[in-house]
């Protein structure tokens, strides 16, 4: 039998998160990953980029990890709304917030390297990959578990079980875990191009400006990417996508230039193309007994707006200051007391973001002319009033309600050793004695 303090299922960027966030608590930490270490591909650190929050960079400037994405990201400085065929349009800046910049766009394998980098060398971290649970048991003082690898069973044990596996999450169905689920009939086409950035209007374009243009069939979003090309993520129908999979790149680039425009001048070299089924899943529940839901396994956004895998993080940053203030005082880490402290810090955000997220979707989906008529106004009256973009800004940038350590850029410290801190000013920074 295993003993760990901690064992995370899932070491995609989520739970690749938790496990590098508390990498240096002192913790004894499994990860149980299905994909072999040496596997081509990990599906989480795919050709995707991630439109990473202000809130989202200062949790991994926390966790050590963003100097090693900074040399491939590139700053949204400005966010472009709009809503094709009508004039309603409106601006967030990053000036007009009085920060650099609003986000910033990184590729997700870029990330996922920069996790596996600072887990190498922990001693206190153990992968298990390729493997999956096969046995659960989550009663009593421990969680018991049965994982199956290459060389065969393996009993573990543990205080708590972190699911991190995903939108299909396995633990998530083992437990019966209700959950709302709704399909779009939508899917997310994935590409990258590059702009010649002579817009047709002749207006500059100004740098690091991301576009979110809705459109009939869904939202199109453009996010600027190092050496002046364009991430693209366009909703089209499921009936529509393979169609569009299908065209040559010729063709591929006039049917997006006809959503888009020329706000970024003509469109060329479409990277390879992917798609991804769009729902929304939200677990009605995130916690059971030494059991926590973490990620995509607890929610499963729409990628308007990007919000997915900022609110992911945001539960890892919530997650790891109960853990470490447990430890610190000698808690149990998988107490119903701690867990429903999570659940009840983290409900109401996965709430208002999967609702965000929805309305969006739906209102700008729907093709009734007195619909349309308040999306312009809607987006003119935003366009105009200073307060409500600070606030939606602030939403989107994940910096409205309280801020975890990581999330205002600080490293998980124990109350504990901060408490030994303030009576031993002056004294050299380390462990208490």
């Amino acid at each position: 039998m295993r003993e760990y303090d901690l064992v995370i299922v899932g070491g995609g960027l989520v739970g690749g998160s938790l496990a590098c966030a508390l990498r240096d608590s002192g913790l004894r930490i499994a990860i149980i990953e299905q994909v072999a270490a040496n596997a081509p591909r990990q599906p989480s650190y795919d050709e995707r980029v991630i439109a990473l929050s202000l809130g989202s960079r200062r949790i991994f400037t926390g966790m050590g990890v963003w100097p090693q994405l900074a040399p491939e990201a590139e700053s949204i400085r400005q966010i472009h709304v709009s809503d094709r065929g009508h004039l309603g349009q409106a601006r967030l800046s990053a000036a007009e917030e009085g920060v650099e910049a609003l986000g910033e766009v990184v590729p997700a394998r870029t990330i996922g390297a920069a996790i596996e980098s600072a887990l190498t060398s922990c001693k206190q971290i153990d992968w298990l990959r390729p493997a999956q649970v096969v046995a659960c048991n989550l009663s009593g003082e421990q969680v018991r578990l049965e994982v199956a690898g290459p060389e065969g069973l393996h009993s573990l044990a543990a205080q708590l079980l972190v699911a991190a596996d995903g939108g299909d999450s396995k633990l998530r169905q083992r437990l019966a875990i209700p959950m709302r689920d709704l399909d779009y009939d939508q899917q997310a086409i994935i590409t990258t191009v590059m702009p010649d950035r002579h817009p047709a209007a002749g207006r500059a374009v100004t740098a690091g400006t991301a576009f979110e243009r809705f459109t009939s069939t869904g939202p199109l979003a453009m996010l600027p990417m190092t050496q002046g090309r364009y991430s693209v993520v366009w909703t089209a129908r499921t009936a529509e996508t393979p169609a569009l999979l299908a065209l040559d790149d010729a063709a591929f680039i006039a049917r997006l230039q006809a959503r888009f425009g020329y706000r970024l001048g003509r469109l060329s070299q479409p990277a390879r193309r992917q798609a991804y089924p769009l729902r929304l899943r939200l677990a009605r529940q995130l916690v059971r007994p030494r059991f926590a839901l973490l990620g995509n396994a607890a929610h499963t956004l729409h990628p308007v707006a990007g919000q997915g895998f900022n609110l992911g993080l945001r539960d890892v940053a919530e997650l790891t200051d109960l853990l470490i203030e447990a430890q610190s005082t000698g808690a149990d880490l998988g107490s119903m007391a701690l867990l429903k402290r999570y659940q009840r810090q983290r409900r109401p955000d996965h709430l208002a973001t999967a609702g965000l997220t929805d309305a969006l979707v739906r209102l700008f989906g729907l093709p009734c002319p007195g619909v349309q008529l308040g999306r312009t106004l809607g987006l003119l009256g935003l366009d105009q009033l200073p307060p409500l973009r600070h606030r939606l800004a602030q939403r989107f940038m994940g910096l409205d309600g309280p801020q975890p350590r990581l999330a205002r850029g600080l490293p998980p410290i124990s109350p504990a050793f901060q408490a030994w801190a303030a009576v031993h000013q002056g004294a050299t920074p380390g462990a208490p004695q």
